[in-house]
């Protein structure tokens, strides 16, 4: 049984708020850029099933992912400091700046994409003007977002890749691996609100197109891991001895069990295994979306915590 007290209080630079902001940040970025990714792969920029679920996803998970920075602060009271003073040389200041465009653009896209949700209620008839001029600015509102959404994913990377003493976690790879993972599970947390939430076809071409980019996403997601592996394997002593983290303790079921078992084999097991009628039916679809989900939170835990751990 798997013992989360471990490293999960003094000893370690980043506490376990991190790794669930890491988590909820990758998801957001994730999520709004694949359905933007999409709209513009089709010509378009339009309020799909998809636009909707993933704006609604990407504002919800970084208002929680925000709430989750604040209460790892030693005075949360005073977090307004990070959006005072600055410091253009520091990865957590940029990252902060990029936070600062992105919440607020964000909302102003799940409103666009929920215009007709929002105002078919009576007392709130009165935003429609307002989301109808934000409306106006959609494709410009798109691409911003876009950036700013891929820029989320990855700042979080470089944050984690500063911590230098960590062999595991100072790599060149993580901000790559962190854009491929978010990317991954916002993907399938798309698919999943967006025929749950919004009725979206689950055989129609929008989840299709989602269902096709998943696996070369996961491809380069594998590729960024298995690059890390390789660094240690053939690293100096310290990070031989980080590379302990895949084949021993807690933290190496985490990973084998949780990120490569639940969020790898699954889903491609759902895929590709048994038979059609079940690969096409509502258990599998949904199944595969949330082991997509749950893998790559086990992925951050493991990123987290196991390059820590073992490198202390």
């Amino acid at each position: 049984m798997l013992d989360f007290t471990i490293g999960l209080t003094e000893g370690v630079a980043w506490p376990w708020p991190i790794a669930v902001y890491l988590f909820l940040a990758g998801i957001s970025g994730g999520a709004v850029a694949v359905a933007i990714c999409v709209n513009l792969f089709r010509g378009v920029h339009l309020n799909t099933p998809i636009m909707k679920a993933a704006s609604l996803i990407g504002f919800i998970t970084i208002v929680l992912g925000m709430i989750c920075l604040v209460l790892d602060l030693t005075n949360p009271l005073f977090f307004w400091r990070i959006l005072v003073y600055y410091n253009p040389t520091s990865v957590m200041s940029i990252g902060v700046m990029a936070l600062l465009f992105y919440i607020p653009l964000v909302f102003v896209l799940m409103c666009v994409a929920l215009q007709q949700e929002i105002t078919s209620v009576s007392w709130l008839k009165w935003l429609d003007p307002i989301i109808s001029f934000f409306a106006k600015f959609r494709v410009a509102l798109d691409w911003i977002v876009l950036i700013l959404a891929i820029a989320i994913c990855a700042y979080t990377g470089f944050l984690i890749s500063a911590l230098i003493r960590f062999p595991l976690i100072n790599t060149a790879v993580l901000p790559a691996l962190f854009v491929a993972s978010g990317f991954s599970a916002g993907c399938a947390a798309t698919k999943v609100l967006a025929a749950w939430l919004f009725g979206a076809d689950r055989h129609g071409s929008d989840l299709h197109v989602l269902h096709a980019a998943e696996w070369p996403i996961m491809a380069v997601e594998a590729l960024c891991l298995l690059m890390i592996l390789i660094a240690l394997v053939s690293g100096n002593a310290a990070a031989q001895a980080a590379f302990a983290a895949f084949t021993s303790g807690m933290w190496a079921q985490v990973f084998w069990v949780g990120a490569v078992g639940i969020g790898f084999l699954i889903p491609l097991a759902l895929s590709f295994f048994g038979s059609k009628a079940f690969r096409t039916g509502a258990t599998a679809f949904y199944t595969s979306g949330l082991a997509a989900i749950c893998g790559m939170m086990c992925l951050r835990l493991f990123i987290i915590y196991a390059g820590q751990i073992n490198s202390i």
